[in-house]
């Protein structure tokens, strides 16, 4: 009896562990359950002010087109014309290739919020916009910084320009560029997509960035915070020194220049060129270099309208339409 009793007792503590087993089980797949039931994310937009929301649409639909217009022009004059067909313009081809795009994947949901108010955008449309901006925004990153030494190298060392700008080295860099910014995006759009979204599912911003998903996640962000800083300082600050060292070199040559006309001429296309970057990069590296989520997403959205909408505007009308080189073909053109 005392046998069998030891026997009943052991059966019976299996059976309690076996219990506390399922039970913690389902209780983890009900938590799995409700941290995954996000199934589309709601994004507030640019103003939830009635009154001015038309006033916006128009503005920002007439930018739109405006950046559209600008930039399918200079491809067209790069494409058409073979006095355009040299270096510099071959990276402003890639620029406005790049900025279409741009403005295609963030204005057009700007827009929607503007003219419909908060709209509902699936988990996987979300995650498809963020890799897009991703990869568009890392790529303009090195672009800048390549067309900075593109520009250096023509004032500071004319002689080995052929050699060192030579048509393969520029495809080099513009295919670096492109691969680089799709290789950062897929890294930093899996991590984010890989979080748990359990509610509320409200974004307070016109589209998927990265900030504003990471204010919603109900799980442990610090990895995923960690590459998103990690490759913002890889890729921003890496092609903000490269082209700050490059103009650097270029104002100094400039100082050397004997002629006070020429010096006037290369000091105003250097700092057109300084206030595009500069501009750019002020506002994406105060939003994205920061490795804890940022709180103030009204700031956040103002900022971002800054490098989605009217840097890419500005580009070609800085880089190519004031470039009497552009001006020629274009001439060329409509007669």
């Amino acid at each position: 009896m005392f046998v069998l009793g030891g026997e009943d007792k052991e059966q019976q503590r299996e059976t309690v562990f076996y219990r506390i087993s399922k039970a913690f089980q389902m209780e983890r797949s009900l938590e799995v359950g409700n941290m995954t039931r996000v199934q589309e994310f709601v994004l507030l937009g640019l103003s939830t002010r009635a009154d001015i929301r038309d006033v916006l649409f128009a503005v920002f639909l007439t930018l739109y087109v405006l950046t559209l217009l600008e930039n399918t022009l200079i491809i067209y004059l790069v494409c058409s014309h073979s006095e355009l067909h040299k270096p510099m313009y071959f990276f402003l081809g890639n620029l406005s290739c790049l900025e279409m795009c741009y403005v295609s994947v963030t204005v057009p949901s700007l827009l929607v919020g503007l003219r419909t108010g908060p709209c509902h955008v699936p988990f996987t449309a979300c995650m498809t916009q963020l890799f897009f901006f991703i990869v568009l925004i890392c790529t303009e990153c090195t672009l800048l910084a390549s067309m900075a030494y593109d520009r250096y190298v023509a004032i500071c060392r004319p002689l080995h320009y052929p050699l060192l700008m030579r048509p393969r080295v520029c495809l080099g860099l513009a295919l670096s560029s492109w691969l680089g910014g799709l290789l950062v995006s897929v890294a930093k759009t899996t991590c984010i997509a890989s979080l748990s979204y359990c509610g509320p599912n409200v974004l307070n911003h016109f589209f998927c960035d990265v900030s504003p998903l990471l204010n919603l996640s109900c799980t442990h962000v610090a990895l995923t915070e960690l590459v998103d800083f990690i490759s913002a300082i890889v890729i921003f600050c890496g092609t903000l020194l490269v082209a700050l060292a490059s103009y650097s070199a270029i104002g100094v040559a400039v100082l050397r220049m004997p002629s006070a006309a020429a010096r006037r001429k290369a000091f105003s296309t250097c700092a057109s060129h300084l206030v595009v970057v500069g501009i750019f990069y002020s506002a994406a590296l105060f939003i994205y270099c920061r490795p804890s989520r940022i709180k103030s997403m009204d700031l956040n959205k103002v900022l971002s309208v800054v490098y989605t909408v009217l840097t890419p505007m500005c580009n070609p009308v800085i880089y190519c339409l004031r470039n009497r080189e552009v001006h020629a073909a274009l001439r060329k053109t409509l007669h």
